[in-house]
């Protein structure tokens, strides 16, 4: 499976490069459709390497309570996932380069019918899916939908995910792999830095795919020291929160301002000592 170009692309550089990228995840319609735009703008303009962007469901499996609350600020703002598709063609006739993948869960994308969704998600300039609660055994459909789109379809590896396991999730994916490197809910235990930086490299050997490590990141060190081995570090709660610290016509500054330091320490994280990039 091909999967997104631009995807590909955002990678190779930050492989050239030689460093690791950060994806910034973002709820959209938290707290609003209007002002999830500039939010997105403030992120890729901070830095983002490639935006993470949630659509809400009422029934969060994967994530903890600063998402969960997230996802009821944004049903409660009349966000659905029609209009996240809408959001993310207002942003990328803006930003042509910045991939931009959905994270979310399969229900409402089945309500909108899975072709219809793909056909949907290209036309906006999306560039691939997380589906949280779709294993890699009933994805097929999904994938069927996502091919001639070049769409990638990012699948989850976790830490009871062992060496028999490992062959059917990277079976057809594409994009990247993401490493949820916590054996529960987003936000709420700190990462083991170490047990992630092995693990990434474990993933690393099996695949030729990007490897991503996320839930658990909240602050520049720890992303920093995951960056060392990790292709990327994906960071949510941490921008959730400050999303929702203060008024929403701030939020856009807290979000560069949070995305900027994350960055700045993953950018930094292989130099040698005291070099900057």
């Amino acid at each position: 499976m091909t999967g997104s170009p631009r995807l590909s692309a955002r990678f190779a550089a930050l492989k050239a490069a030689d460093r690791a990228g950060l994806i910034a995840y973002v709820m959209a319609g938290d707290p609003d459709l209007e002002t999830t735009l500039p939010i997105l703008r403030a992120a890729a303009a901070a830095g983002a390497d490639v935006i993470e962007l949630g659509f809400p469901f009422t029934d969060p499996m994967a994530d903890g309570p600063t998402i969960q609350r997230a996802a009821l600020r944004a049903l409660a703002s009349g966000t659905t996932l029609a209009r996240v598709l809408d959001l993310v063609a207002r942003f990328r006739a803006e930003d042509p380069d910045t991939p931009l993948i959905l994270m979310g869960y399969a229900n409402p994308i089945e309500r909108m019918g899975l072709d219809a969704f793909a056909a949907r998600a290209s036309a906006a300039g999306m560039d691939g899916a997380i589906v949280v609660d779709l294993p890699p055994e009933e994805d097929f459909e999904l994938r069927a939908a996502f091919a001639p789109r070049n769409l990638s379809l990012i699948r989850l590896a976790t830490p009871t995910t062992d060496e028999k396991r490992l062959p059917t999730v990277l079976d057809g994916v594409s994009g990247f792999l993401y490493y949820v490197s916590l054996t529960g809910v987003t936000g709420v235990q700190a990462v083991g830095v170490e047990a992630a930086r092995a693990a990434a490299v474990r993933l690393k050997a099996a695949t030729d795919l990007p490897v991503a490590v996320g839930f658990g990141v909240r602050d520049p060190d720890v992303a920093a020291a995951i960056a060392r081995s990790a292709d990327a570090v994906v960071v949510g709660s941490a921008i959730v929160d400050a999303i929702a610290d203060g008024p929403p016509e701030t939020a856009p500054q807290r979000v560069a301002d949070k995305v900027g330091a994350l960055a700045a320490a993953v950018r930094q994280a292989r130099l040698p000592s005291g070099a900057l990039r």
